[in-house]
C-alpha cells in the first residue's frame, strides 16, 4: 500500500466498502469493534438497503464486505449480494457461522465471492470465552464443514477464517493451523489479525490486559511465524498482520500507506474513518462521492492527526481512539461510550 500513485488513487474512490449490514447478534465479543447485540439494531428496510447497495456500488469499490453484527440474519441479505454481484463487484461476507444451515451455505456459494468465518482459539474454551457465548466454537466449525461441502460445487469459491489476536489467544495461533484448519480440505485463506483498539476493544481495562504488546507484536510479525504456520496447513494462504494501517496515522498516510476503505453502519450512515467513531452524512440523503470527500479530508483533520501523532504502541493506540470518538461521535455515541462495561466487569 506505498506510493504516490497508491494515495492518489485512494483520494479518487474507496477501493473497499465494509458494509455493517446490522447491529443485531447473537454473540456478545468481548473486544466487538461495533458493540453488536448491545445496541439498537438500526436495522433499515429491505427498500432502503437496496438503495444502500446501489449507492455503495456507485462509487466503483472493488470489493463490499457485508460484516455487522451478524449479517445472515438480515432478511433480504442473498438478494443483496446478487444485485452487487451482478452490477460487477465482488461482494464478500464476514459471519460468526451461528445461524448458517446446509442450504444457507449451498446458497452463500452461489452469492457471494469469499466468506469469512470467525475463529479466534484452538479450543471451546478460548473462543467462547472471546466471541461471549457458550457453544460458539461449535457453531463456527460446523459452518466451516458447511462451507467445505458446498465449495465442492463452485471452483472458484473461497472460504477462510478470520481470526483476531489478542493476548489471550496468541499461544494458540499455531494450534489453530495444526488441530483446526486441517479438518477443511477446500479452506483457501486464514488472516490472523492483531486486536485492534476500536469500539469495546478501545477501553482503558481491554487495552491494559488484551492489546497486544510489542513483545506479542514482534512474535506475530517474525516471518518465522508465518512460515510455520503455512507448513502446519499446506496450500492454504495464511496471513499475519498487525493490522496497523487501520490506526490512519498521519505519518503512515504522509509515506503512502493509505487505507482506501468507507465504513458504512447498517442505516446508510458513513463514518468518517474505519474503526473510529463520527460519521459524514448517510448514502440514503447525500451523495456518495461528497460522502467520500468528506472521509477523506478526516484524516488530515488538526484534531485526529494530533490525537494519533504520538500513538506508537496498541495501548496509546487505544487512547487516541477513545479521544477520537469522544470529539466526533454524536450525542448518542458519547452516551454509548460512557455506558460501556468495564473489561473485565471489575475493572475500569
Amino acid at each position: 500500500m506505498v506510493g504516490p500513485s497508491f494515495r492518489e488513487a485512494a483520494m479518487d474512490r474507496p477501493s473497499y466498502v465494509i458494509w455493517d449490514m446490522t447491529y443485531a447478534c447473537p454473540l456478545r465479543c468481548v473486544h466487538c469493534y461495533s458493540e453488536s447485540g448491545r445496541r439498537p439494531s438500526l436495522q433499515p428496510s429491505p427498500a432502503d438497503m437496496e438503495r444502500i447497495a446501489d449507492a455503495i456500488v456507485s462509487l466503483g469499490p472493488d470489493e463490499i464486505a457485508f460484516s455487522g453484527g451478524e449479517p445472515l440474519i438480515v432478511r433480504g441479505v442473498l438478494g443483496l449480494a446478487r444485485r452487487i454481484r451482478e452490477a460487477g463487484v465482488r461482494v464478500s461476507l464476514y459471519t460468526s457461522g451461528w445461524t448458517l444451515t446446509p442450504e444457507l451455505a449451498a446458497r452463500l456459494v452461489e452469492e457471494f465471492t469469499e466468506v469469512h468465518v470467525s475463529v479466534d482459539g484452538a479450543t471451546a474454551a478460548t473462543h467462547d470465552r472471546i466471541r461471549g457465548r457458550r457453544g460458539s466454537f461449535a457453531r463456527a466449525l460446523g459452518a466451516l464443514s458447511m462451507l467445505d461441502e458446498a465449495a465442492a460445487r463452485r471452483p472458484d469459491f473461497v472460504f477462510g477464517v478470520d481470526s483476531v489476536v489478542v493476548c489471550s489467544n496468541i499461544d494458540e495461533v499455531e494450534a489453530v493451523c495444526r488441530d483446526v484448519l486441517p479438518r477443511y480440505p477446500r479452506l483457501a485463506q486464514v488472516l490472523f489479525g492483531a486486536v485492534i483498539p476500536s469500539g469495546l476493544a478501545s477501553r482503558a481495562g481491554f487495552a491494559r490486559l488484551e492489546l497486544l504488546g510489542e513483545e506479542e507484536l514482534a512474535r506475530l510479525c517474525d516471518p518465522g511465524l508465518a512460515e510455520k504456520l503455512r507448513a502446519l496447513v499446506p496450500g492454504v494462504n495464511v496471513q499475519v498482520t498487525t493490522n496497523r494501517e487501520l490506526q490512519m496515522h498521519p505519518d503512515l498516510i504522509a509515506e503512502g500507506m493509505v487505507f482506501p476503505a468507507m465504513q458504512v453502519e447498517p442505516d446508510g450512515a458513513v463514518r468518517a474513518m474505519p474503526i473510529y467513531e463520527g460519521t459524514v452524512g448517510n448514502l440514503l440523503h447525500e451523495d456518495p462521492g461528497e460522502l467520500w470527500r468528506r472521509s477523506v479530508a478526516r484524516w488530515s483533520d488538526p484534531f485526529v492527526t494530533g490525537a494519533l501523532r504520538e500513538a506508537r504502541t496498541w495501548p496509546q493506540w487505544a487512547e487516541a481512539t477513545r479521544r477520537i470518538d469522544e470529539r466526533f461521535g454524536s450525542a448518542a455515541v458519547r452516551e454509548r461510550i460512557a455506558n460501556r462495561p468495564g473489561y473485565p466487569l471489575h475493572a475500569a
